[in-house]
């Protein structure tokens, strides 16, 4: 089946393909022996594993690999100290060496638990990526950002460690739940806001498509890797610009800590689209952005079905004090200053150094009201 490929060209012999197509999880077997292992581990989660364990394992071996499947428990909770243990000891007792493969099956919290204990195991092992959610093909599944969460924040522990392959296999996006869409087209509508408005008006006009399957789907996904493979290559280890793709983010991941990463209550992309609205209202507040634009970005959200304010996460996320507690612990945050991602407008976001916390909590302050 026809794919398109989006080429990562980091040096030092790291780098790899994107293929984003639909059916590309029935070629995995040729295309993760191309890589010479002999073994590879699968991790996945329990559902996933369930839909797809046994027809990718089974691939796999055809193509002559030994293989082992590990899966933990779905969701965010899974991204622990406990969930590294887990998968780093299922590893080693089949016999994952150096010279083997990782293949993460699943979305972005498998990507990155796999991710990190490949990174790990045996100071580094090879990985493949082969995301099922769109937020992970759009997202999590490239750039080599692996890593778990800590009680104290989202990804404060992990590492850089790049995949030698990414399989996005379009076809599993029909199987996921219209929440689990949503919240995956948070991250789409990002990338237009982050630097591209004329990719954000293409989301506006193609949005009804890039739900129900049509061309369009895979247009976005291809076109999200192409800009995150950039950002990647230029700035591979976040010195600068790729701050930039974590607009959104400060808010989002305090929103996901003060809700204990309960799924139930929010998943990462609802807490995102959340973290974007947020991102461009302060940035309207500071007088950084016109008021329409941040309207525009809220609107757009909406009609995708994504939360829009800190009102509507369920059970509530604190109040102003405990979220700018829980900014405090960002990976951004330099000499205790907080960094924010800011914009002058869609598509024309900034890295915002040194922001006044008394700002922050008014601007929290008001929203919660």
């Amino acid at each position: 089946m026809q794919s398109q490929t989006v080429h990562v060209p980091l040096d030092g012999g790291r780098a790899y393909d994107i293929l984003v197509g639909r059916g590309l999880l029935a070629e995995i077997g040729p295309r993760v022996a191309a890589l010479k292992a002999r073994a590879v581990g699968v991790v996945s989660d329990e559902t996933v594993a369930a839909q797809y364990g046994a027809a990718v394992t089974a691939s796999l071996a055809e193509a002559g690999l030994r293989t082992t499947l590990i899966a933990v428990a779905p969701g965010e909770g899974s991204k622990s100290y406990a969930g590294f243990a887990q998968v780093c000891d299922g590893l080693i007792a089949h016999r994952i060496e150096r010279g083997d493969l990782v293949l993460a099956l699943g979305g972005g919290v498998v990507g990155d638990l796999a991710g990190f204990a490949a990174a790990s195991l045996r100071r580094g092992v090879r990985f493949v990526q082969a995301p099922t959610t769109l937020l992970a093909q759009v997202d999590s599944s490239v750039g080599g950002k692996t890593g778990i969460n800590s009680p104290y924040g989202k990804n404060l522990v992990g590492a850089f460690h790049q995949p030698s392959l990414v399989l996005a296999d379009t076809a599993s996006l029909d199987t996921l739940s219209l929440r689990e869409m949503r919240a995956g087209y948070a991250e789409v509508a990002k990338y237009g806001l982050i630097d591209d408005p004329a990719f954000f008006a293409w989301c506006e006009a193609n949005i009804a498509e890039i739900f129900s399957g049509g061309p369009a789907r895979e247009a976005a996904v291809a076109s999200c890797c192409r800009a995150k493979a950039g950002v990647v290559v230029r700035d591979e280890r976040e010195d600068g610009e790729r701050a930039l793709l974590n607009l959104g983010h400060t808010f989002a991941h305090a929103l996901e800590r003060l809700t204990a990463y309960d799924s139930a209550r929010l998943v990462h992309g609802e807490a995102v689209a959340i973290g974007l609205c947020l991102a461009f209202r302060f940035s309207a507040r500071l007088g950084l952005c016109p008021g329409q634009d941040a309207g525009r970005v809220a609107n757009h959200l909406a009609l995708a079905g994504l939360p829009t304010r800190l009102a509507q996460v369920p059970g509530g996320c604190g109040d102003a004090d405990q979220l700018l507690d829980a900014m405090r612990q960002d990976k951004k945050v330099r000499d205790g200053a907080l960094t924010f991602i800011l914009a002058r407008g869609i598509g024309r976001s900034f890295i915002a150094p040194g922001i006044e916390a008394g700002a922050v909590r008014e601007f929290l302050v008001e929203e919660l009201g």
